[in-house]
């Protein structure tokens, strides 16, 4: 089933994994690990944390296989789960974590075998990038990066997030705009 599952698409595997198909549950999960964990991480920015919530995600998607109905994408119902736990963390924090104190500590004493200069300036990008994200609001920065890391539709966007298709479309174009005066300015 290894070759063949790449090109069974998700919703048969979710099917067949309700059925009892172990293997499909493992395809399942690994087409979408990767991708779920970094969104998380982006959202977080604490590796132990975003551990936990991962973990949490996937034993939502295990204890709810029983009941799944293939009424939206397995990625909508997927970042559906983890948008939820998400609000239900940010809640129970009342407050986005800020950056460790010794953030630049850290990254200064970070040894790399590339050139430094080219790391420095990716850095550099990658950090104002980050800072930029993390300028945004919240609901525009979900919709941003459920866009463009998660490559997922304005419609299933909507649907993880509850809000309609032209919210999505007028949070991702502030969203947008917004990194773009920051970036650019």
């Amino acid at each position: 089933m290894d070759a063949a599952a790449d090109v069974i698409d998700d919703e048969t595997l979710m099917q067949r994994w309700a059925s009892g198909d172990m293997t499909a549950f493992e395809h399942l999960y690994g087409r979408h690990r990767g991708r779920l964990y970094r969104f998380l991480l982006r959202q977080l920015r604490d590796p132990a944390l975003t551990d936990e919530l991962f973990q949490d995600i996937w034993q939502r998607v295990i204890a709810a296989r029983q009941g799944w109905k293939p009424e939206a994408a397995f990625t909508t119902w997927l970042y559906r789960i983890a948008h939820n736990r998400l609000n239900d963390h940010w809640r129970a924090q009342k407050h986005r974590p800020a950056a460790p104190s010794d953030a630049e500590v850290r990254t200064a004493h970070l040894v790399d075998p590339d050139d430094p200069e080219r790391q420095l300036s990716q850095f550099e990008q990658r950090r104002q990038l980050q800072r930029a994200l993390d300028e945004l609001p919240e609901d525009q920065r979900e919709v941003l990066l459920l866009r463009l890391e998660q490559e997922l539709s304005l419609e299933e966007i909507g649907r993880i997030t509850g809000a309609g298709r032209e919210t999505v479309k007028s949070r991702l174009r502030y969203a947008m705009d917004k990194l773009r005066a920051r970036l650019n300015p």
